[in-house]
């Protein structure tokens, strides 16, 4: 029989004592979500760990110590953010070790999605510490709920890369993407980002836009990403947004095709040449020289 010694199991803490429902355990990382706009979506449970993990690891200790005094908590806490995660993430491990309990919080919504805690439960799962989740307002999962999209199968990308190679490969990923792709963007970068999705997947693909979720400005756009662009051309974006771009539809299904009717398959739901080659070469997995070959087309 095979050794199992890299199979990480670790049991859930969340019923761990049947004689108190919900009992806060020394030990463990509490993953704990916040309000994404409003404070109501605070859980009982989320307000409970908090109150009674020995400290709060946040990545904000000020954004979080006001959410903590608006619910009568008080809590010792320490800062874990994505510029101190290595040094503050072996200091929270450490302690955990030592049997001390801890809540992570991120300024909104679930810790660990597009965001620094990914790497604090990284160095718990190495070190064998239970982490446990207390679920709670995610605006990806909001966004897409609202949106009208398919919600059958998404990809979640999180914030774009915000700049060369990096972030035209991740537009080309999401051009040619048949599932609903979830983007995360900020006020200031959004002209830039719908000009670059117009310029990646022409302007009649559907785009959703929320903003200001679950706050008094909540707003949500259901249009094309033509139009959300023409739209923002006019308008100074304000708010936190969630962009729910629509799957790719139609065409035909590529493996029919030569590699010169894959890549106009491409250029017809509106992207360049050069993403419809990568687009076609990352289906067929194989290299962009060999699509450029088939093409005749000169590498410059």
């Amino acid at each position: 029989m095979e050794s199992d010694k890299n199979i990480n199991i670790v049991e859930s803490a969340a019923g761990a004592d049947e004689n108190e429902k919900n009992r806060v355990l020394g030990g463990v990382l509490y993953l704990v979500g916040t309000p994404i706009g409003n404070m109501a979506d605070l859980s009982p449970r989320a307000v409970k760990v908090l109150s009674e993990v020995d400290f709060v690891a946040a990545e904000d200790t000020r954004h979080t110590g006001r959410l903590l005094s608006a619910v009568g908590v008080s809590k010792p806490m320490v800062s874990y953010y994505k510029d101190n995660m290595a040094q503050s993430g072996r200091r929270i491990v450490e302690r955990l070790q030592k049997g001390e309990s801890c809540a992570l919080c991120t300024d909104a919504g679930m810790p660990a999605i597009s965001d620094p805690g990914e790497e604090l439960v990284k160095m718990c799962a190495a070190a064998s510490i239970n982490v446990t989740c207390v679920p709670g307002p995610c605006a990806a999962v909001t966004a897409l709920s609202l949106s009208g999209a398919d919600t059958r199968t998404f990809v979640f990308m999180g914030f774009l890369p915000p700049e060369g190679k990096p972030r035209r490969d991740a537009l080309s990923e999401a051009a040619a993407e048949r599932r609903t792709v979830i983007l995360y963007e900020a006020p200031h970068r959004l002209k830039k980002t719908l000009s670059d999705l117009f310029d990646a997947c022409g302007g009649e693909r559907g785009l959703d836009v929320c903003r200001e979720l679950t706050k008094l400005n909540e707003q949500t756009v259901r249009s094309t990403v033509g139009e959300v662009k023409a739209m923002y051309d006019s308008v100074e974006p304000r708010g936190e947004y969630v962009l729910v771009l629509h799957g790719r539809m139609g065409g035909e299904d590529w493996r029919s095709l030569s590699v010169r009717e894959h890549v106009e398959m491409y250029e017809r739901s509106g992207m360049s040449r050069m993403d419809a080659m990568k687009a076609a070469a990352r289906d067929r997995g194989v290299g962009k020289a060999e699509i450029y070959r088939e093409l005749n087309v000169r590498q410059t």
